[in-house]
């Protein structure tokens, strides 16, 4: 008996075996066996499946895919003040890649855990940053490494109130998170994108999608048109 497969794992799941094998959207691939190689948390998997190529030829073809959940992400911006809240904390992937201390600038962000996404990310706002926010506006959803890793973020934005901090909680200990909130003028966020500074993803293209189509575009010949 395996843990993950026919006995649940730590977080009691059964069958992560069989992940994929049914899917039929594309006529050019052929699943045809699924490993499991870990499921301590996130789930880590070798699938070898047949590909056909655009000249007709058949290739076997093995690939690891990092299933860790679906995720949501928000920017928070205050238009009266022209600023953005921002969370930093310790990322020890990006520290051990380079970073020089690990501590990165991010919009608030967090895996779905069976919630739908605007209901997920309303939970890490007020779990990262304190901020009680309303009905997010929904920018887009990304595969952000569709190489290797499962997860789609979904992006959204938001207003917040500065004066309005009704909880105050910066993040949850109990899962090891210590984060501190970060407000900025949109504009010194948009140098700290060009000078290095913000190097997390999810805030530079919600930082760039702000300054294009959201709340910060300016009116003029490169302005959104409907």
């Amino acid at each position: 008996m395996t843990a993950g497969l026919d006995t649940p794992d730590r977080r009691g799941r059964t069958g992560l075996d069989q992940h994929g094998r049914d899917l039929d959207g594309n006529p050019h691939v052929r699943i045809h066996e699924v490993e499991v190689l870990s499921c301590d948390w996130y789930v880590l998997r070798k699938t070898t499946f047949d590909y056909q190529h655009s000249d007709g030829h058949i290739s076997r073809e093995q690939r690891e895919t990092y299933d860790r959940g679906d995720g949501a992400t928000i920017l928070l911006h205050n238009t009266d003040h022209r600023t953005v809240l921002l969370t930093r904390q310790f990322r020890l992937p990006a520290y051990v890649n380079g970073h020089p201390d690990g501590m990165l600038l991010e919009t608030a962000a967090g895996l779905l855990d069976g919630d739908s996404p605007h209901e997920a990310i309303r939970r890490e706002a007020a779990e990262e940053t304190g901020h009680v926010i309303g009905t997010p506006e929904h920018v887009f959803d990304v595969y952000m490494s569709p190489g290797s890793v499962t997860e789609r973020l979904h992006f959204y934005a938001a207003p917040y109130d500065p004066a309005d901090n009704p909880t105050g909680r910066t993040g949850i200990a109990a899962e090891g998170e210590d984060i501190t909130t970060v407000e900025l003028p949109f504009a010194d966020a948009l140098d700290m994108v060009r000078n290095g500074t913000i190097a997390d993803a999810k805030t530079i293209m919600l930082l760039q999608w702000a300054a294009l189509d959201g709340p910060f575009r300016q009116a003029g010949p490169l302005a959104h048109r409907s």
